[in-house]
């Protein structure tokens, strides 16, 4: 909880400070212990988000709570810090009514879900779903198979600073533990129900049987995206895990830009690809490895 030079997303958590495309932020990775110096990539606001410039945090007795476990526990590791004052630098597409230098409050309270009773009746202070600055505010992503892609998508987004579920087979305690040793806040079977409800899923797994799965684990407006060009049939299931605004979508193909995009962040990022390799004469070998789930990552054929 820096108060010189600080920047923060207003539903990001604490504040950090930032210096040439680096933050710097005090982080609490074990509840009561002390706060570690971390650096950070730096951010950007997400379409419906501000960045201030902060020039001043309070250091409250909720954090004290916050810090030694006394209020219920949050998705570990988090930045503390909710009493801050700061002027915008940053505006997301979305945001209307604000303007660049303007100053602004950063309040405990950090999003209301909006249509619920109290937020209906305009007492969002008692809204059934809230989030606080600092203390449960982030973005949960699952991801349903951890094979090529997602042990790469795992590392861009904890360096956007979500926090990872990974689903596997079930009793593939390896593939777990690798999802792990990458960034995962979380690993277990696909048969299991993560910790704490999901801001989005992908399905990397091409079963459908994943779909209502995933549908269970994600919050109201939560999002399940199928990202496989081919899938097994998906079985009904009930209304209710659609209902709530959750969106169920597929994607086809990512554009060059994408691409381009992408590999820009590559070296920011320090992208760490797993490999098993093969000669061009095992490609038999490797296909039935890829089926049966042989390796951590990717299969490569080499000549």
């Amino acid at each position: 909880m820096s108060v010189r030079r600080c920047i923060v997303r207003m539903i990001d958590g604490g504040p950090f400070t930032r210096k040439e495309n680096v933050l710097h932020a005090m982080i609490l990775n074990g509840l009561r212990r002390p706060l570690e110096w971390t650096e950070l990539p730096d951010r950007q606001p997400a379409p419906d988000q501000v960045r201030v410039k902060v020039a001043a945090c309070g250091v409250c007795r909720t954090d004290l709570h916050v810090v030694d476990g006394e209020l219920a526990h949050p998705q570990l590791p988090i930045i503390p810090g909710h009493e801050i004052v700061g002027r915008i630098d940053a505006i997301g597409a979305n945001v209307r009514g604000l303007q660049i230098g303007e100053r602004v409050g950063i309040p405990w309270l950090g999003h209301t879900c909006g249509s619920c009773l109290y937020c209906s009746a305009q007492r969002e202070n008692l809204c059934d779903h809230p989030l606080f600055t600092g203390y449960t505010i982030g973005k949960r992503l699952g991801l349903y198979g951890f094979g090529a892609a997602a042990h790469i998508l795992a590392q861009v987004a904890k360096w956007q600073g979500r926090s990872v579920y990974a689903f596997t087979r079930p009793g593939d305690v390896a593939t777990q533990e690798f999802a792990r040793s990458l960034g995962a806040v979380w690993a277990g079977g696909s048969d299991q129900a993560p910790p704490e409800a999901l801001d989005a899923a992908i399905l990397f797994a091409p079963v459908g049987d994943l779909v209502p799965t995933a549908l269970k684990a994600v919050r109201k407006g939560g999002r399940v995206v199928c990202a496989g060009i081919h899938m097994s049939g998906i079985p009904g299931f009930p209304y209710d895990l659609l209902w709530e605004e959750r969106q169920l979508l597929s994607v086809a193909n990512l554009t060059r830009r994408d691409g381009l995009d992408f590999l820009r962040l590559v070296p920011q990022i320090g992208i760490v690809t797993h490999t098993t390799c093969y000669p061009l004469q095992q490609a038999n070998e490797a296909l039935s490895d890829l089926r049966a789930g042989r390796f951590e990552g990717a299969a490569v054929l080499v000549p």
